[in-house]
């Protein structure tokens, strides 16, 4: 299938999110039009967001409501939720998914995730003969599994979360739930792709980020509602982490503008149809990112030190982004341009 470029009109599922909200400012930078959704809330922050503030943002930028609308869906897991949201549509980012810690049932988790995707799929198939790609948001949770080797890349798959939820059920770990409903998601829909081969026009590219951390642009009122890997940011900048706490292997991290990239490059590059893309900067300890912060010229007060260039000694594990720096040519913001970034604009919000 041919690349889809701008100005073509690309739908941006839960464009409210953070992730989200940045995919669709770089969809509107490099002059594509696009449609976001946001669930029926109550009027609340979700579809407060993509109502007022990103229309407002958008505008700043030159992207008025001739480039920028929005379509509100009452619950994504409904039997045609995006019926409508997809007619006339030349491509989609799908990216609404849960991503939180604190499920009891796995399925709070996996029902969405997966009836979602399948959902918009089935919608597009259905009702948007003209879409030529779709770029679904998965994550490092769909790729990390247990093997001897520390180094990962878009051929892993990730077959041991899957198998405790499905062993376990609720007695399964928070991380494992979490993992499973994106791993799960994630097949679903290349699963999908291939059952439907003769009857869908699209092509697919997944896109899977780690922990990502940069500048928040999309509505959020209070600490408590910022979304998981900037809380988790947010916390470890806070007086009270012990040295240890400091130097655990966290994983990876990467920064919000450069994973909405992707996802735009996604979009416009021919090489991409049909793969996966991590998106990594590296590992990281949190003591890393408090050590980019004193590293920053602006106001620390009360940020903690902890153990300056400790977290060096830390080996993690790695989550290989060369398929993403060679297909697109991508350089990966370092952690001294997204720590400070990601404690400003959450400073600049008052948290």
């Amino acid at each position: 299938m041919a690349p889809v470029l701008a100005p073509a009109k690309v739908l941006v599922t839960g464009a409210s999110g953070f992730i989200a909200a940045w995919v669709c400012k770089t969809l509107l930078d490099h002059g594509y039009h696009v449609v976001g959704t946001g669930e029926q809330d109550s009027y609340d922050t979700i579809s407060f967001s993509i109502r007022h503030r990103l229309p407002k943002l958008f505008e700043k930028d030159g992207h008025g409501k001739d480039k920028f609308s929005f379509v509100i869906v009452e619950d994504i897991e409904m039997n045609g939720a995006f019926d409508q949201a997809v007619i006339g549509v030349d491509a989609v980012q799908h990216m609404a998914s849960p991503f939180h810690f604190k499920a009891d049932d796995p399925q709070e988790l996996i029902g969405p995730a997966v009836s979602g995707t399948i959902g918009v799929l089935e919608s597009i198939k259905k009702n948007a003969p003209g879409v030529k790609r779709v770029v679904i948001t998965s994550s490092v949770a769909s790729i990390i599994h247990d093997k001897s080797s520390e180094i990962f890349d878009e051929t892993d798959w990730n077959v041991t979360s899957p198998n405790e939820v499905e062993q376990k059920g609720k007695g399964a770990s928070a991380i494992h739930k979490y993992r499973a409903s994106k791993v799960l998601a994630e097949r679903a829909a290349w699963k999908f792709l291939e059952d439907n081969k003769g009857s869908v026009a699209f092509d697919l590219v997944t896109v899977c980020p780690p922990m990502v951390w940069g500048p928040i642009i999309h509505d959020v009122k209070s600490v408590d509602a910022l979304n998981t890997s900037i809380a988790g940011f947010h916390a470890h900048t806070l007086p009270g982490k012990t040295e240890q706490q400091l130097l655990i292997p966290s994983g990876n991290w990467v920064d919000v503008r450069d994973v909405a990239l992707v996802h735009v490059l996604s979009l416009s590059n021919k090489d991409a149809a049909g793969e996966r893309f991590i998106t990594s900067s590296g590992p990281f300890t949190y003591q890393d990112a408090l050590d980019a912060l004193h590293r920053a010229d602006i106001s620390l007060t009360d940020v903690p030190k902890g153990t300056p260039g400790k977290g060096k000694d830390v080996l993690g594990i790695i989550y290989s982004s060369a398929k993403a720096e060679k297909v697109f040519g991508m350089k990966f913001k370092t952690i001294d341009e997204t720590a400070p970034a990601t404690f400003k604009a959450l400073k600049d919000r008052g948290f």
